[in-house]
């Protein structure tokens, strides 16, 4: 399209309109293996700006696509035409209506926040999918989504008031319940609307219509069923039925994949909150047959959640760091189990329920183990369920579990005999497919593993849909559940319809939408499942080579190309966890873990540079990255941004230069250790208004920040003095003294040995520079000479036995992590990173073995609050830290929900991400920490999180090795 056309538009918008390359390239793809670069991105502010978007459509004869989190697994957000992200201003509670249990929200409105908002209400929004903690509700409209629950509270269809909506001739209207005299009016109108009505009444009247549409569709026991438009569904109603049930044009809107009028607001119907006490039952199976065979009589009882999980699933499980620990309950290598959630207002009850679904599991003698959970247990077995999606992108390699069959519903009674002949299916085609399933709704996530940068697998890809699509209407059942149609389904609507009913459905789209704007290619008129896939048939695949090691995802391009799509990266700071620190602060796709992997992956395979790492849009990309490594634990893929970040800026680097201030972090040790032979000159240097001033703003440093004061000390001499007061009575253990302990932070060091030498430890010290300070600014020939230099003295001290204790997160994590990039040798990094500790992993374990006790330290009540480094809530966990300060018996410890901090090392201290910097902290963390008593005492392992507090709010945290000394008694 012509930019003066684009700027045209841009200019009539409250909005922004994006038509640069990276922003294309962001939103050129979605959860599916589609892509397609759009004409531009926009972002609406207000219903006029989506008016206008409206009328220039029609004018230019171009699509609009609406989008919220992007997390459609069949295509439906991509495509050519002109994006519309209502994810950013769209994103109002306009409501509650607590007498008859309704909400109003707008699109943008992400599900698990909007029932965090209705809590106090006590009333929730029941569809629950596995994205629900950054899925937008204007998306589950769209698809008609389901989820866990469905079972016990039904679908999106189903909670559908009312919908606002923009037609395709600009004008607003909504839709909601009517009489059979207000569709009468409906109809008299000399409107679009009543264009709509008048052709949808006379469509679906004839009898022959009606009997034609129940023969083909999918059997009415079915409730996840998004074939084509739920015509279906308005013949069940006043106007066409012999039933009271008043006619809803919404049930037809939803699932219409915004193919027919674009929503602004939606009312929906509420629950009541779910019962108090909950458990779940595990049944662990043999064979899959075993475990389907199980559902029907499972299903008599009050489930509310009856999943499957397969073994491939439940492997995937074990490459992840943060899905590992939620895997406690799994007994064995079951080929798949059931996961059976009943709930109950008393514990009484809640018993009754488990020991009646026991004697049902019993009875059928299949299940070879039945696991029971309660409470916390029971979130952590769901949060495990959700990763499933996102934890096939841990496969390595270019064999993926693809989404094409993925959505396959059918009814329960029919569930056994549909598997079973689709495994027949599937041993034709010498697959193995992953199981995974909503087993209770005969919900099925059926994936082949195919390799769809091959052009035989693309033509697998095909065969195998079109068979299990034909499959499927044998049983009579959907084949579009809960995902929709969007681009891999839409083809094979006329198949699981019948011709007349897929006629029906395009002249439908064109009452809505004469002009087709509206989503182009989705459900009629679909584009071609097998064509503008997200990888270029049988390319060639690039060679890029790299400093860091990246074989185990078989080098740096399928490390990137781990990302499925799924936008775990998307949930904000109001859900559970630290991904994305910047997205958190943004809410833009490009600080998204998924926007950077898409962009050097795109990058990284269509740029035509001899160097494509030397690219303005990833330098764009990656600016705003903290590199907190939430990405490696949180994302199920395991995408490592930060990793990825290092790399990107020593390639581009190597390209373009090594600029002075990233010298000056990089370096920032060497700095350190100069200003220490004179201290006294150098802090007041550091304090000076001028001098000072004069440094940071040459540095490039914000001037809100206070530069840290270098010290000299010699903690060896400190040592000795310690050993020649305590009496050695446990084992040798080695102190790591890093960059920041050595220079900056010399208490810590200090503290540390007072509190091993005093509980007994014959401490031995380790000094050493980790590196992190250029692993961070991408001087990775600097930092692999450190690694190399540091793991000969490491290994020997695994070797003997000795454990590497650090204070600094960022520092001693490094040799369990990066160091593994640097050498070849794996055997010996892999002895090292199970020998290195931070100093509260170390003494919680010597406290979970009686070695350490509470009589060791004070009995005075404190109140502690733990904010942990980023590094430690991926590399290790917080719960260490939180079991070493509650040893002191009248200790009162708590975790702050914090996320990142937003310092960052030299990140908060660069001027132009100060103020990023400050937002990230004043998300979660200042708060937290302003309104905590002054007596409360704030705990914090990271240097750099230390200084963010004290920025921030001005309280002084304290290392948990400087508590834990404050405590000791004396000796």
């Amino acid at each position: 399209m012509n930019k003066n056309l684009l700027q045209e538009l841009a200019s009539s918008l409250q909005g922004r309109v994006l038509s640069d390359s990276l922003t294309k390239t962001l939103y050129a793809t979605d959860a599916s293996v589609y892509r397609k670069i759009p004409t531009a991105v926009t972002f609406p502010e207000t219903i006029q700006d989506l008016k206008t978007l409206v009328h220039f459509a029609n004018k230019h004869k171009i699509g609009l696509i609406p989008r919220t989190a992007g997390t459609s697994l069949a295509g439906q957000v991509v495509g050519e035409g002109i994006v519309v992200d209502t994810s950013k201003h769209f994103t109002k509670i306009v409501s509650v209506d607590e007498k008859n249990r309704q909400v109003t929200v707008q699109p943008g409105v992400i599900r698990d926040e909007l029932n965090q908002y209705l809590e106090p209400y006590g009333l929730f929004f029941g569809p629950n999918t596995s994205t629900a903690n950054r899925c937008m509700v204007g998306g589950m409209v769209g698809n008609n989504s389901s989820g866990t629950t469905s079972i016990k509270y039904g679908i999106t269809r189903e909670k559908i008031v009312s919908l606002k909506t923009i037609l395709s001739d600009g004008n607003e209207v909504e839709f909601k319940a009517l009489t059979i005299s207000e569709f009468e009016e409906k109809k008299s109108l000399n409107t679009l609307e009543g264009t709509i009505y008048r052709e949808i009444y006379k469509e679906l009247s004839p009898k022959e219509v009606q009997e034609r549409i129940f023969e083909e569709f999918p059997k009415p026991e079915i409730h996840r069923r998004n074939t084509g438009y739920a015509v279906d569904e308005l013949l069940n109603t006043n106007v066409f039925g012999d039933t009271d049930d008043k006619i809803n044009v919404c049930k037809l809107l939803s699932g219409s994949e915004g193919t027919l009028a674009f929503t602004t607001e939606i009312t929906f119907r509420l629950d009541e909150i779910p019962p108090k006490f909950s458990a779940m039952v595990v049944t662990h199976y043999k064979t899959l047959e075993d475990c389907l065979s199980d559902v029907a009589p499972v299903m008599e009882h009050d489930l509310h959640l009856c999943e499957m999980m397969d073994r491939v699933i439940l492997d995937c499980t074990k490459n992840n760091r943060e899905q590992l620990k939620n895997r406690f309950f799994v007994d064995g290598d079951p080929a798949a189990l059931l996961m059976l959630e009943v709930k109950a207002h008393t514990e009484e009850d809640l018993q009754k329920q488990i020991d009646a679904l026991l004697i049902t599991a019993k009875a059928s003698g299949l299940s070879y183990s039945e696991a029971i959970l309660r409470g916390a247990d029971v979130n952590k077995a769901v949060a495990l369920r959700k990763a499933g999606l996102g934890l096939l992108g841990n496969m390595v390699g270019d064999r993926k579990a693809v989404a094409c069959i993925e959505d396959t519903a059918v009814a329960v009674a029919d569930l056994k005999d549909f598997i079973g002949e689709f495994t027949q299916i599937m041993d034709g085609y010498k697959q193995s497919a992953v199981y995974y399933a909503h087993a209770g709704a005969g919900e099925l996530h059926l994936r082949p593993i195919l390799n769809l940068k091959k052009g035989d697998d693309v033509v697998m890809f095909r065969d195998i849909t079109t068979d299990v699509a034909k499959l499927t209407k044998k049983y009579k059942g959907s084949f579009s559940g809960e995902h929709g149609d969007g681009i891999v389904r839409a083809e094979f609507i006329p198949l699981m319809i019948g011709e007349e009913n897929y006629q029906l459905l395009r002249r439908i789209k064109s009452y809505f939408d004469p002009e087709g704007i509206f989503n182009p290619g989705k459900i009629v008129d679909a584009y071609p499942m097998d064509e503008s896939l997200r990888y270029e048939v049988d390319r060639k695949e690039p060679e890029i080579k790299t400093l860091l090691d990246f074989s185990d995802s078989e080098g740096i391009l399928k490390a990137t190309e781990k990302c499925n799509g799924g936008g775990d990266c998307r949930k904000t700071e109001h859900a559970v966890g630290a991904m994305c620190p910047s997205f958190h602060a943004t809410r833009d796709e490009k600080h998204t873990t998924r926007g950077r992997a898409n962009a050097l992956r795109e990058y990284l395979t269509t740029g035509e540079k001899k160097n494509n790492f030397d690219q303005k849009e990833l330098k764009e990309v990656f600016d705003l990255c903290l590199s907190c490594k939430a990405c490696a634990t949180e994302c199920p893929s395991n995408v490592d941004v930060a990793t990825l970040k290092a790399e990107f800026l020593y390639q581009y680097q190597e390209a373009n230069g090594y600029p002075l201030r990233g010298k000056l972090f990089a370096y920032n040790t060497t700095l350190n250790k100069l200003g220490s032979k004179m201290p006294g000159l150098t802090n007041a240097v550091y304090d000076s208004k001028f001098f000072g001033g004069l440094l940071k703003k040459s540095a490039g440093v914000a001037p809100e920040r206070t530069l840290p004061k270098v010290y000299s000390f010699n903690f060896d001499d400190y040592l000795q003095s310690f050993k020649n007061e305590q009496t050695i009575t446990r084992q040798k253990v080695v102190l790591y003294i890093d960059e920041f302990s050595q220079y900056l932070d010399i208490e810590l060091g200090k503290d540390a040995i007072e509190v091993l030498t005093k509980l007994g430890y014959d401490v031995q010290l380790f000094y050493a520079e980790s590196g992190r300070t250029y692993l961070s600014k991408g001087f990775l020939k600097q930092a692999k000479k450190l690694a190399l230099a540091n793991i000969p003295k490491l290994k020997k001290f695994a070797a003997n036995g000795l454990p590497v204790i650090g204070l600094e997160p960022s520092a001693v994590l490094t040799f369990r992590d990066e160091y593994k990039r640097f050498s070849q040798d794996s055997e010996t990094t892999n002895a090292i990173a199970v020998n290195t500790f931070l100093l509260e992993e170390f003494l919680a374990s010597e406290i979970e073995k009686k070695e350490i006790t509470a009589d060791l330290f004070t009995k005075e009540a404190k109140t502690v609050k733990i904010h942990a480094h980023c590094h430690q809530k991926s590399l290790s966990n917080q719960k260490v830290t939180f079991d070493v300060l509650n040893l002191p018996e009248n200790y009162k410890v708590s975790i702050i929900s914090s996320g990142c901090c937003g310092m960052a090392g030299s990140f908060g201290y660069e001027k132009e991400h100060y103020e990023v910097s400050m937002k990230v902290g004043e998300l979660k963390l200042f708060p937290s920490v302003r309104k905590s008593p002054e007596d409360t005492i704030i705990s914090a392992n990271g240097t750099s999180c230390r200084h963010q507090i004290y920025d921030g709010t001005k309280r002084k945290a304290l290392h948990p090795v400087t508590i834990l000394k404050n405590a000791l008694l004396a000796k």
